[in-house]
């Protein structure tokens, strides 16, 4: 599929993948992530849903004009693309991080949400980067201050910022099959096509900062004080996690669960970070089922 291209209001420029026609399913990546990643998805989807998947802003072959301090950004970013193509309404998909970007969304635009759909998503509450000690070790009682601190985080931060630096594809290949394809890979073509993507990205201390800055619940974490924004979605959920999910531990998914009262929560068996990979046939159906 060749992505398509438009210009934002904010002066961004978003590239996306669109296929079919119909009611609207939007798909939000994750971090180290682009629109490539949801082909199993798109792929198995029928044409009479019109499935948009975009690139975040700087990730893929999305612009990087601004930098972002939030996902809150993101999210009004998705609104100005709504707006764009003309969207008023429609169902949102957000895998990872992009489910933290899609609960931010549905929040501020509640009335652009027709349904709510989180995929091994982050919890509301954030996903924190802790310091590390001398011996690398995570200090569970400290964050950092800044996005310049964190930059040099010496296990989670500073080798994948190196690797994209240097366009290193075997060591990006090396994180995906330690922390995301716990279960099944990609074939290697795919997986050729996904790391080439992922090594577009130039936001990764922004996404990485966002994403410890994310606090939708009224409960202070080491970044934030919290928002209490989490109890404005309205929309009907549906919540995946699969059971090998190095990233994500359940508790963030329980976190989310009991935060939203209208949730539908589908666990996979053999399952890791992504569902994508591992259970496509599934995801399709049950994302299907709960769209119609």
């Amino acid at each position: 599929m060749e992505k398509k291209f438009v210009q934002l209001k904010n002066g961004e420029t978003y590239a996306y993948l669109e296929k079919g026609e119909g009611k609207v399913l939007l798909l939000i990546h994750g971090n180290l992530s682009s629109s490539v990643y949801y082909l199993p998805l798109i792929e198995r989807l029928p044409n009479n849903l019109r499935v948009i998947a975009l690139d975040l802003r700087g990730f893929g072959d999305s612009s990087y004009l601004e930098r972002f301090d939030t996902l809150a950004n993101l999210a009004t970013d998705i609104q100005l693309f709504m707006s764009e193509l003309k969207i008023d309404k429609a169902s949102i998909v957000g895998w990872s991080l992009g489910g933290g970007v899609a609960m931010e969304f549905a929040s501020r635009y509640p009335k652009s949400v027709e349904k709510l759909i989180l995929i091994n998503s982050t919890t509301h509450k954030g996903y924190p980067i802790f310091k590390k000690d001398k011996n690398n070790a995570p200090i569970f009682t400290e964050g950092y201050k800044s996005k310049d601190e964190l930059a040099n985080d010496p296990l989670q931060v500073k080798p994948v910022l190196d690797a994209i630096a240097t366009e290193n594809a075997f060591f990006m290949s090396y994180i995906y099959d330690l922390t995301i394809y716990t279960n099944q890979k990609p074939t290697p073509e795919a997986n050729q096509l996904y790391i080439k993507e992922t090594l577009k990205q130039r936001c990764l201390v922004d996404a990485d900062y966002a994403l410890a800055c994310l606090n939708m619940s009224d409960t202070p974490n080491l970044y934030t004080k919290g928002d209490g924004s989490i109890k404005q979605i309205k929309a009907d959920t549906l919540m995946f996690w699969g059971t090998l999910d190095k990233t994500v531990p359940e508790y963030m998914v329980n976190d989310n669960l009991n935060a939203l009262p209208q949730s539908k929560y589908v666990k996979f068996e053999n399952c890791g970070h992504s569902p994508l990979v591992d259970k496509p046939d599934e995801l399709t159906a049950e994302i299907l089922k709960f769209i119609r």
